[in-house]
């Protein structure tokens, strides 16, 4: 038997990460430019009420920027070709860019928590402003995940063995202790939903979903002896 179940949950929390960067002539400048930046954005934010617990940094990278410099005989050689008055292909073994120090680029991924999901573009919007991008999508959390884990899964169970049991009154029997038992769960932000829309017959109409609501769907398959 497979039992099915949905618990909706509103969300209590919004994560996203952004990205800060600062380019500089050395590594240490780039490093402290960065962390101004960085400290910028976290100033924006906290106006908006998102304390310095909820910016977690994920990782601090610095890249060394090259620029190609042409040697001047190279130069040289360049100009004589486009004047014609050089062969083509004339170009001296001098004349390979050598690849010089440019610059250096420090970045950093930082990781938002907004505790008040219905402000979470106003943080966005104003991450950008102080000079973040803003990557990837939102990640929606409720309060107490486990408690709506564990609710879907035993409403799923009661339905598989409420299935089971019609079943086998129908046979003229009862069912006795399982012997197999399999579960499955999705936590998404409307994939029930979508699915149910696309297949109504496979999942039936349902409720309608609220917008923002988090989806926790499960799945239990079950096989049970008839006595």
């Amino acid at each position: 038997m497979v039992g099915e179940a949905v618990r909706r949950v509103a969300p209590e929390s919004v994560e996203f990460l952004f990205e800060v960067s600062a380019g500089a002539s050395t590594a240490a400048q780039a490093l402290r430019d960065n962390h101004a930046k960085n400290s910028q954005v976290a100033h924006a934010l906290g106006a908006l009420g998102v304390i310095p617990a909820d910016l977690r940094t994920i990782s601090v990278n610095v890249h060394n920027v090259y620029s190609p410099v042409l040697h001047p005989l190279a130069a040289a050689a360049g100009m004589a070709q486009i004047g014609q008055s050089a062969p083509p292909y004339s170009m001296p073994m001098a004349s390979q860019p050598e690849p010089q120090f440019g610059a250096y680029q420090a970045r950093n991924v930082v990781r938002v928590t907004v505790r008040d999901p219905a402000r979470a573009g106003e943080v966005v919007d104003a991450a950008v402003r102080a000079g973040a991008v803003v990557g990837a999508g939102f990640s929606f959390h409720a309060a107490d995940e486990t408690a709506a884990r564990r609710a879907a899964l035993e409403a799923a169970t009661r339905d598989a063995r409420s299935k089971a049991e019609a079943l086998a009154a129908a046979a003229g029997k009862q069912i006795g202790d399982p012997v197999f038992i399999s579960e499955d769960m999705v936590v998404s932000n409307g994939a029930y939903a979508a699915l149910r829309s696309a297949m109504p017959l496979a999942f039936g109409a349902g409720t309608p979903q609220t917008a923002g609501e988090l989806e926790y769907y499960a799945r239990v398959s079950a096989n049970f002896r008839f006595q």
